[in-house]
């Protein structure tokens, strides 16, 4: 049997198309498109004439998104690119907006596979976390030259990890640290035994993952924007994967529903805000026994979605 050439499986997959509903002759965005498992499922739902744009920052995922689409020809755009950059981009090739976005947040399968990516601590390989490799700081620069309460803080405030300090501790007398598995090590002997049925490491990989990629600022940046681009009735569905990301979301979305954002004690509204979107997901969906069986990685997910008045 020959190896898969597409290894990313896009959770809540049919979830995701279900609500963006793709059809002819709409243009789509995929924010994230990984290795371009949700791109394909949009262009074939909008046969004949539907336009998607897929971007990404790994170069790698670029690749195989561009392999996967090709049968698409002129109707797939693919560019290595942060969303944050979608409209300047969207200018570029001509659109003046689009009536669906996806957004599948936080680290692929095929970047955990990879050891020379250093996302995980299942493949021993250099500590980096980069997203796009050739750009910023890697996570061995913040393991190994942060101050011992800058590294706690952000183990505590991107990974929730109530040990933050004492990792940190253990990380400054550790160091160097070069590879995931050292890393993975000094954090696990920091701990020590737990009950939890997660790896103790993971938390601390998970905070400077968000770190190195600044991904919630990226991401609460990001959703105003992306809003701003779609088109009436259209819509922007967001997959995240642990609280950080859902709360930074559902606040977001709460927000531009909002007719009015002041302090809920001011008596007279003042901010002219006005609502830009409706909630089409109440409480966010998540993935069905089946499909947690088929891939673990699905368990933690979320979706949400709004559609534009």
């Amino acid at each position: 049997m020959s190896e898969d050439p597409f290894p990313h499986r896009p959770v809540l997959y049919k979830e995701t198309i279900q609500y963006l509903a793709p059809s002819s002759p709409k243009r789509y965005l995929d924010c994230t498109a990984g290795a371009g498992g949700h791109s394909e499922g949009i262009l074939t739902e909008s046969a004949p004439s539907g336009e998607l744009l897929a971007l990404d920052l790994d170069p790698l995922a670029i690749e195989l998104t561009r392999q996967r689409l090709s049968p698409f020809g002129n109707r797939a755009h693919v560019m290595q690119a942060s969303y944050l950059q979608s409209a300047e981009i969207l200018q570029m090739i001509g659109w003046q907006g689009v009536d669906g976005i996806v957004m599948d947040l936080g680290v692929s399968s095929m970047q955990l596979d990879q050891s020379e990516r250093g996302f995980s601590f299942r493949h021993d390989g250099l500590l980096d976390m980069r997203f796009d490799p050739t750009q910023g700081q890697t996570a061995a620069d913040l393991v190994n030259n942060l101050e011992e309460t800058d590294l706690a803080d952000i183990i505590w405030r991107y990974g929730e990890e109530r040990y933050s300090r004492r990792i940190a501790r253990a990380i400054l007398k550790a160091r160097p640290l070069k590879t995931t598995g050292e890393l993975a090590e000094v954090v696990r002997n920091a701990i020590g035994r737990s009950k939890e049925k997660q790896d103790p490491a993971t938390r601390t990989f998970q905070a400077l993952r968000i770190a190195v990629n600044d991904e919630l600022k990226t991401v609460e940046q990001a959703i105003p924007r992306l809003i701003a681009l779609l088109n009436p009735y259209g819509r922007l569905a967001v997959i995240s994967f642990h609280s950080l990301e859902d709360r930074l979301v559902k606040q977001a979305f709460k927000r531009e529903s909002s007719d009015c954002i002041c302090p809920p004690e001011q008596p007279v509204c003042t901010c002219g805000h006005q609502a830009s979107v409706r909630i089409l997901t109440s409480k966010p969906i998540t993935a069905s026994p089946e499909e947690v069986e088929i891939n673990p990685r699905s368990r933690s997910a979320k979706l949400r979605v709004v559609e534009k008045l």
